[in-house]
């Protein structure tokens, strides 16, 4: 018990730091939500000027609710994704900002109790970040969620959240092994997770081979689960299934980052490149 206790009191020292950092840099914070509204509000103008841009009025104003509804829900459920994939992949990057990546790797810390205070405070981080988003949305677009299960949907976004989680602590070791540019390259695989997962249309009606890829993407899974959920209502009942499949692919996941990252860890300890910044 004492062990156990140890370790969680650990790991929060890693959401507390995090949470110094938010606030040490509370300016970056506030261009960042900017900049995200309005990315999101951009990408759900595209459906409220369909008829306009297409010069005829051949759809109804329900079917482009139902297409501002589709929109804002993926480009909302990727900001949340990619908010968490970046804290996680990108603490190596601030360790080094901060001068204390040596200091944090030399301390008496398990790796995997590193990670989870890590991935504790993007889970929380991203969802407040995301509500404001989506709220901000709705008043915008005057958007109808009356019929929404907000519970389901939350279900399906944290269970969604954990292979994400190891699928960025996998993208950690990349400015772990190459300093000058490593955290540019978290975002290639941000951009692929992108492509195929069903953003912008259904990941079933895209063209192949991006469809077939597109199978083997968590995200896709989070981004049907939570459209199914915020636009027809559906409950735990009907996406029980998807919930337990995103938490069992969480469970092999983050092992799988640790993993991952201790072996580059070890590597890059061995050749010098942790306090190397250039």
């Amino acid at each position: 018990m004492s062990l156990a206790y140890h370790e969680l009191k650990a790991s929060y020292a890693f959401v507390e730091r995090n949470i110094n950092l938010v606030k040490r840099y509370w300016g970056w914070e506030v261009v960042w939500m900017l900049y995200t509204i309005a990315n999101s509000l951009a990408v759900v103008l595209i459906a409220k000027g369909t008829n306009s841009a297409i010069g005829t009025e051949a759809l109804a104003d329900a079917q482009i609710d139902a297409f501002i509804l589709f929109l804002a829900i993926g480009a909302l459920v990727w900001h949340y994704l990619a908010v968490v994939f970046q804290t996680v992949s990108e603490m190596i990057s601030w360790e080094r900002w901060e001068g204390t990546i040596e200091y944090t790797f030399m301390a008496p810390v398990r790796r995997g109790t590193h990670m989870v205070g890590t991935a504790l405070f993007s889970l929380v981080y991203g969802l407040l970040h995301t509500a404001v988003v989506l709220v901000v949305i709705v008043l915008v677009f005057d958007l109808d969620m009356g019929n929404a299960n907000y519970v389901s949907a939350t279900a399906v976004l944290v269970a969604g959240s954990l292979s994400l989680v190891g699928i960025g602590i996998m993208g950690a070791v990349l400015p772990l092994l190459y300093p000058e540019r490593g955290a540019e390259m978290t975002h290639v695989i941000q951009a692929a997770l992108v492509l195929i997962s069903g953003i912008y249309i259904k990941a079933g009606d895209m063209p192949e081979p991006l469809a077939t890829m597109s199978i083997f993407s968590p995200a896709r899974y989070v981004i049907e689960g939570i459209r199914s959920a915020l636009i027809d209502g559906k409950g735990f009942g009907d996406l029980w299934l998807t919930i337990v499949g995103l938490i069992a692919s969480g469970f092999v996941m983050i092992p799988a980052g640790v993993w991952v990252f201790s072996m580059g860890e070890r590597y890059a300890k061995r050749t010098g490149r942790l306090k190397r910044s250039g």
